[in-house]
């Protein structure tokens, strides 16, 4: 059975930051394109970050450019996600997901997803 777990998630101050990690259980990371998404309340979801299989080039959405960071360590079978100079406009539901475009940053149908993990930035 093929998992994917969100975690680190919290409440952050703006400026802060935080580490997401996504794990997964059954399958390899490391082959696959990740791509991790956000959705805040009444907004469609957005494509954050995503990182490519074999040569880890990585990429961002503009809204977060030069204030995350994505990687993956294959040996712990597991995707990061930090997340500098946090923003309140950040607040989401934050989601990693298999399968994905990259670049763009968007979802191929029939991917694993995780449970998200949610991000809150207010002072």
């Amino acid at each position: 059975q093929v998992q994917l777990v969100e975690s680190g998630g919290g409440l952050v101050q703006p400026g802060g930051s935080l580490r997401l990690s996504c794990a997964a259980s059954g399958i390899a990371l490391g082959y696959f394109r990740i791509g991790w998404f956000r959705q805040a309340p009444g907004k469609e979801r957005e494509g954050v970050s995503c990182i490519s299989a074999y040569d880890g080039r990585t990429y961002y959405g503009d809204s977060v450019k030069g204030r995350f960071s994505i990687s993956r360590d294959n040996a712990k079978n597991t995707v990061y996600l930090q997340m500098n100079s946090l923003k309140p406009e950040d607040t989401a539901v934050y989601y990693c997901a298999t399968d994905v475009v990259c670049p763009p940053i968007s979802p191929i149908g029939g991917g694993y997803w995780g449970q998200g993990t949610q991000v809150t930035v207010s002072s």
